[in-house]
């Protein structure tokens, strides 16, 4: 509750008013002017266009569908009444990045009919801010379009300037191992994009231009991906039913809003809340159960071959082991225990039957007894639900599944979904979107926080749903355990790309650098780097992903100890796509500030001003860098932990070595 009374107080102004439109075409811009966005009309065919200081660089796009038995809603439409609107808001996050969110737009939503035929219907509503674009499209109801299938949406990016993009595939090829959305990013011209690709797509044009398209609050409808059509023209490429449907509707009906979110600078993109903003408001009510930390458990000794998920000698979810988990916690700060390969089923042959039982614990892991004792040591159980993409099984079992966490105290679940098609449908179809919506508003009743693994992408629902804390959907440090892992400049990349979309459970921490003797399988960064991802790759919660043995008596676990993962506010310093970053926040619930910065596989030197200190302040600066001979490949452990006193006119020297990063914690001096 204390989140709804926060909200009204703040609610600055917000109007709405009606015009007449002009010459079929109207305009919207945003706030500061810088902005604007041109729909029109053409022989009835609806475009939109977008300028950026008075530049164009979204030129003439097309918009509208194609249905299934049905002629297109494209064309020979008139316009029929423009709503015009303005807002100034300003709203608190109960987590997250950032605490006040200020969101601020001019809108438009234009009403469209067709001249003849059946005369259908089509709104489409724009809302301009002053860091991007949203749209979306509206069915109202109405008797000429009630049941429909959607089997094309043409909504176009028509690119004025010559784009670079950071790009994923959007759909797996035949052969290829790699689990959907799990791929190291790769750089090309915009014009060279042969596949289809996944959004967030971040583009960089010259040296002050940044855009980034993806889309918010997807529901109920197939998520996006981009097509490259013609010379520097995107389009939208939505994800299948396996029946080859794209989506089933019913209206009225309103789609997730397509969003372009554009910056000068890089790390303004980072920053930008516009797909939040786009999002409904909490509907959750109270949400101070939902509580942000850290955690610990043997995920990583699982991909280490320490223990497996199923029964047997190495089993690694048993009570004793379990039991110790809790004591590291305990011991160290950490919020939560996961466990891992508790129920029965891990013995099947998964993925590819996903027969778990989601209530049967394994004979030699005791849940009671486990979730009593970890509420004596003040950590909390999270549970794990993998169900290996069989959809019906999970469903028929759900129910059942969160009444045993509520009746043990468990209010944090990790789910997995490992199958490259779970029922036979891609993780990003409709079918798929219903399902996790269905999960996540189930874990909302019973007052359950959610990590998703090989999820649906993230379009912002965390503030509607703010039980939805972190999810995967992106390649994490799983990859150094068993493949040729992520190189350096895949941790400077997934800022600007998979982070924009929201929090990444990317699982940093890992001590043990070198675990492998034959040097075939290794993590890719120092020990140093390491602990600055725990500050630029934002996640609520976030794993010490190592085994404890390897954080006993290495003072560098202090700063994991002591990051926070609610932030009052993020700042970007410096950085360059794919090659660094230096982020800091400010923790929400002190005066304490922390900076993360990592670079690629070149080593690099910084002097950052600490202007965002309090002035007039004395700080203490503990700072965590690479050692000497620091090398993320030949020698990853060196780090030096080095003590100062700063204030907000000191200028602080920080050097990164390759593949390498520094992490300072600033606390004020009594």
């Amino acid at each position: 509750m204390r989140f709804i009374l926060r909200l009204a107080p703040v609610l600055l102004f917000a109007v709405i008013f009606s015009c007449q439109p002009s010459e079929e075409q109207t305009e919207i811009t945003s706030p500061n002017g810088q902005l604007k966005v041109l729909f029109h009309l053409q022989k009835g065919i609806p475009y939109y266009s977008v300028t950026y200081r008075g530049e164009t660089f979204i030129a003439d796009s097309r918009l509208g569908f194609e249905l299934k038995d049905q002629p297109a809603l494209t064309g020979d439409f008139k316009l029929v009444s423009v709503n015009q609107s303005v807002a100034n808001q300003t709203w608190t996050q109960p987590w997250g990045e950032q605490n006040e969110i200020q969101n601020s737009y001019e809108a438009s939503t234009i009403a469209l009919e067709e001249k003849s035929g059946s005369k259908r219907k089509l709104n489409i509503e724009f809302r301009v801010f002053n860091d991007g674009i949203g749209f979306r499209y509206e069915f109202p109801k109405q008797e000429a379009l009630t049941q429909f299938i959607i089997t094309n949406e043409l909504t176009e990016f028509a690119l004025a300037k010559k784009f670079t993009a950071w790009w994923i595939p959007a759909y797996l090829k035949e052969g290829d191992i790699e689990m959907d959305s799990e791929f190291l990013f790769r750089k090309d011209s915009v014009q060279a994009l042969q596949e289809v690709v996944h959004t967030p797509l971040t583009m960089q044009s010259g040296d002050s231009l940044y855009i980034s398209i993806h889309e918010a609050a997807l529901m109920d409808y197939a998520a996006m991906a981009l097509s490259h059509t013609q010379d520097q023209t995107l389009k939208a490429d939505l994800v299948p039913w396996a029946n080859g449907n794209l989506v089933e509707a019913v209206a009225p009906l309103k789609t997730p809003w397509r969003t372009i979110q554009v910056a000068t600078q890089p790390g303004d993109l980072i920053t930008s809340y516009l797909i939040l903003n786009l999002n409904e408001p909490n509907q959750l009510a109270d949400v101070s159960w939902v509580t942000p930390g850290k955690y610990n458990g043997m995920w990583w000794g699982m991909h280490m071959q320490a223990y497996t998920w199923h029964q047997g000698p190495k089993h690694g979810a048993t009570t004793k082991n379990v039991k110790d988990l809790i004591d590291f916690a305990s011991t160290h700060k950490l919020s939560g225990v996961l466990v891992e390969g508790w129920n029965d089923g891990w013995q099947g042959n998964w993925p590819v039957d996903g027969d778990f039982n989601f209530t049967q614990a394994y004979s030699d892991y005791d849940l009671p007894q486990l979730a009593n004792y970890a509420k004596s040591r003040n950590v909390g159980l999270i549970a794990h639900h993998e169900t290996g993409g069989n959809i019906s099984n999970y469903e028929t079992q759900m129910e059942d599944a969160f009444k045993l966490l509520q009746q043990h105290n468990i209010h944090s679940l990790k789910t997995g979904y490992v199958n490259k098609r779970p029922a036979g449908e891609y993780h990003h179809s409709q079918f798929m979107v219903r399902h996790y919506q269905k999960v996540l508003e189930t874990a909302a009743r019973y007052q359950v926080m959610l990590d998703v693994h090989e999820p649906v992408k993230d379009t912002g629902l965390r503030r509607t749903f703010p039980n939805m804390m972190t999810r995967e959907g992106g390649r994490g440090t799983e990859y150094e355990a068993w493949s040729i892992g992520n190189p350096p400049s895949h941790t400077t990349t997934l800022p600007f790309t998979r982070g924009l979309a929201g929090p990444f459970d990317y699982t940093p921490g890992i001590f043990n650098l070198q675990f492998d003797a034959t040097q075939k399988f290794k993590v890719h960064t120092t020990l140093a780097k390491q602990l600055a991802l725990y500050v630029v790759i934002y996640s609520p919660l976030y794993m010490a992903a190592d085994l404890p043995k390897y954080y006993e008596g290495q003072p560098a676990f202090k700063f994991i100890e002591d990051v926070p993962t609610d932030w009052e506010t993020t700042r970007v310093l410096n950085a360059a796509i794919g090659e660094y970053i230096t982020t800091i926040r400010k923790d929400r619930h002190s005066n304490d500030w922390y900076l993360g910065s990592i670079t690629n596989e070149e080593p690099r030197e910084f002097n950052i001003e600490l202007d965002f200190l309090t002035p007039e302040k004395k700080y203490k600066a503990e700072i965590y860098m690479d050692g000497a001979g620091a090398h993320f490949s030949t020698n990853p452990l060196p780090v030096e932990i080095i003590v100062t006193e700063v204030d907000a006119t000191t200028v602080l020297p920080i050097k990164l070595s390759a593949g390498g990063g520094t992490a300072i914690r600033f606390y004020e001096m009594n």
